[in-house]
C-alpha cells in the first residue's frame, strides 16, 4: 500500500490577497515558512520514501524543512506546476469578472473551462495525474509527499477517487492543508481531505491570511476556484476511510531527480 500525501504550499502574498498566482514564482511569507516548518515538526517521524514538489519556489521552500529533517531529496516535476491562468494572473476574482465578464461568467458556471489564454482543467489534470502514476511505478508501498498547488491538487483528488472533474471545485483545500490516501493498484482510500490541525496550537484565523480575505468577499457569484485564494465549502463528499475505486491510467517510468533541498 502506498501512502500519497498530498500538501499545498504555505501561506503566499498571492493566497492573502485572494489572487490567482499560477506560474507566478510567489515566495512564502514568514507565515508560509512556519506553515513547513510545522508540518515537519507533525511529519517529521515517518518513513519518506520520496518527496516530489512542482518547480515553484513556494512549493519547494514548503518541503525544505521535512527535506531537511529525514535527509531525503526533493524531486522537482514540473507536471505538478499551478494551473496556467493567462489573462487572470495576478487578479482577483472580481477584477478578472470586471475584465471580462462573459468569460467569467461561462468558467463560474462550467469548471472544465479554463481561464482565457490559460490552461484547462483537463490539460492539468492529465500531467498531474501522469507524475502520480509515474511515483505509483517506482514506489508500491511506504510514505511520498507530493507538495503543489491548490487547483493541481484538487483535480489530483477527483481523479484518484473516481470524482467527476466538473466537481474539482467543491472541495475545501487551505494554504498548508495535506490529504493521504492509501493507494492500492485498482482503488484508493481516502484517510485525510484537505487536513490542517497540525497547524494549532495557532489559531488557524490568524495562521492563514487568505480564509479572512476569502470570507470577505461574500457576493457568492464569486466561487472559489483561485490557488492561491480563499476557500471555498465543500468537502467533495469523500469520507474519511471511505474506499473508492480509482481511474485507471498509464503507468510509465520514475521521475529523474532534478535539484534537491
Amino acid at each position: 500500500m502506498l501512502n500519497l500525501y498530498l500538501l499545498r504550499h504555505g501561506e503566499t502574498e498571492f493566497s492573502r490577497g485572494d489572487r490567482f498566482c499560477g506560474d507566478i514564482d510567489a515566495p512564502l511569507t514568514p507565515a508560509g515558512l512556519r506553515m513547513g516548518e510545522r508540518f515537519a515538526d507533525a511529519y517529521g517521524d515517518l518513513a519518506w520514501r520520496a518527496i516530489v514538489t512542482s518547480t515553484r519556489r513556494r512549493t519547494i521552500t514548503t518541503a525544505e524543512p521535512l527535506a531537511a529533517r529525514v535527509s531525503v531529496r526533493i524531486r522537482r516535476d514540473a507536471r505538478l506546476d499551478e494551473m496556467f491562468f493567462g489573462e487572470w494572473q495576478g487578479l482577483t476574482k472580481r477584477e478578472a469578472a470586471v475584465r471580462d465578464p462573459v468569460r467569467y461568467g461561462q468558467w463560474r458556471q462550467d469548471p472544465t473551462i479554463g481561464p482565457p489564454a490559460g490552461e484547462s482543467p483537463f490539460a492539468v489534470s492529465a500531467r498531474a495525474i501522469a507524475a502520480v502514476d509515474d511515483l505509483r511505478a517506482q514506489y508500491a508501498s511506504g510514505n511520498v509527499l507530493i507538495v503543489s498547488h491548490k487547483t493541481v491538487l484538487r483535480l489530483l483528488l477527483c481523479r484518484l477517487l473516481n470524482i467527476d472533474l466538473q466537481r474539482y471545485r467543491d472541495g475545501e483545500w487551505p494554504t498548508g492543508g495535506v490529504s493521504l490516501l492509501e493507494l492500492a493498484p485498482c482503488h484508493a482510500v481516502a484517510r485525510l481531505v484537505a487536513d490542517d490541525r497540525y497547524l494549532l496550537p495557532e489559531t488557524r484565523g490568524n495562521f492563514v491570511g487568505e480564509q479572512l480575505a476569502g470570507r470577505g468577499e461574500s457576493d457568492p457569484d464569486f466561487v472559489d476556484d483561485d490557488p492561491a485564494g480563499g476557500d471555498g465549502a465543500g468537502d467533495l463528499d469523500v469520507a474519511s476511510d471511505q474506499g473508492v475505486d480509482a481511474m485507471t491510467g498509464g503507468v510509465g517510468g520514475a521521475i529523474d531527480p532534478v535539484g534537491g533541498a
